[in-house]
């Protein structure tokens, strides 16, 4: 309903509208009312109160405030305390008794505010995404991880450590042990960094949250060494896809062993054949097809623009196979991990560039 005073507002408007040669009936349209309501309105000569009875509607199923209190004593009594009326209202009918329904055990508790975590137990955090990494160059941003490889005896595993360069794809460094260690991965790091003569402050490291990922030897071993730790979100394997890739690639290998392994010493044979081949020999699709070794050491520009050479020459002899542009054998500048939103746009527009 319009209080008095609302209605007192709107007829001077519409008064002043008028003197100023506006139609009542489109000046009612733009406020919401119709001219036979302003003509109620001013049945006596003056704006009257409306003269109808508020209906105040109750529920005949409403609850007392006597239930009311019972639903929330039962909801928070030591048995029932730690539970969510999901988990009550069905204990409650086992025994018989109704109080009220699931969604009124909710709607009482939320009106009580004790709708909020009712366990003991830690209440969950919410996991941001991990911040957005790029890479232009080798030696950047690295990704590692660490996967199971089956041996003769059920239930004993192999443990391949695998670090790669997100930007070239390359496999930095690799080892083959028997159980999980910060202190091996370590040991790891420090020989890549030795061998990629890596200064401080210039590579990050992506992992899970594993614990020799996060164990107190290897944050110490990072920061010795000037590398920053990038870690995923708990039990989110799309935070470190290059790592998950990798280990696809190997383990869907078509010399990949049928059978586990023997020992420790065959599978870190079997893995260095691997590592040299993925390194050396395959011609990765999301570098334009060249090797990570040659994106590494910074021969796939060179190699690309062979190709796009010969590819224009081709077209140049035979223009009338060619309907449009020939293949993108640019080289891929920017590669990103766990990118935002406006990275996404820019990879989304450079696709489309290159098709």
């Amino acid at each position: 309903m319009i209080s008095l005073s609302e209605r007192q507002q709107i007829v001077s408007w519409l008064d002043e509208a008028h003197a100023a040669g506006a139609r009542r009936h489109r000046a009612c349209d733009l406020l919401g009312i119709t001219l036979r309501t302003l003509q109620r309105w001013q049945q006596s000569g003056e704006v009257a109160e409306d003269g109808r009875r508020g209906r105040q509607l109750i529920p005949a199923n409403k609850l007392s405030e006597q239930e009311r209190q019972s639903v929330l004593s039962v909801a928070n009594s030591a048995e029932f305390a730690a539970l969510a009326p999901s988990q009550i209202v069905p204990i409650l009918a086992e025994r018989g008794q109704y109080l009220a329904s699931e969604s009124t055990f909710y709607r009482i508790l939320r009106e009580a505010k004790q709708l909020q975590h009712r366990q003991a137990s830690r209440a969950a955090t919410d996991c941001r995404k991990p911040k957005a990494l790029k890479a232009t160059a080798p030696n950047q941003l690295y990704s590692w991880d660490i996967t199971y490889l089956p041996t003769a005896v059920k239930g004993v595993f192999l443990y391949l450590y695998l670090f790669m360069d997100v930007y070239s794809r390359k496999i930095v460094g690799w080892q083959v042990y028997e159980r999980e260690s910060s202190e091996w991965a370590a040991d790891i790091v420090r020989d890549i960094v030795q061998r990629e003569g890596i200064p401080r402050q210039q590579v990050t490291l992506h992992s899970d949250n594993g614990g020799p990922m996060k164990g107190a030897t290897m944050l110490a071993t990072l920061q010795a060494l000037g590398i920053l730790p990038s870690f995923s979100r708990p039990a989110v394997s799309n935070d470190n896809p290059y790592s998950e890739a990798l280990f696809k690639t190997l383990k869907y290998r078509p010399d990949y062993p049928v059978h586990p392994f023997a020992d420790l010493n065959q599978a870190r044979r079997w893995v260095a054949g691997f590592v040299d081949w993925y390194n050396h020999e395959h011609r990765h699709s999301a570098i334009q097809f060249v090797t990570p070794d040659q994106r590494h050491s910074g021969q796939d520009f060179a190699i690309l623009k062979q190709r796009k050479a010969a590819y224009e020459a081709a077209k140049k002899r035979r223009p009338e196979r060619w309907r449009n542009k020939t293949r993108n054998w640019e080289p891929v500048l920017e590669v990103y991990l766990n990118p935002d939103q406006k990275d996404k746009n820019i990879i989304r527009q450079a696709l489309k560039k290159a098709a």
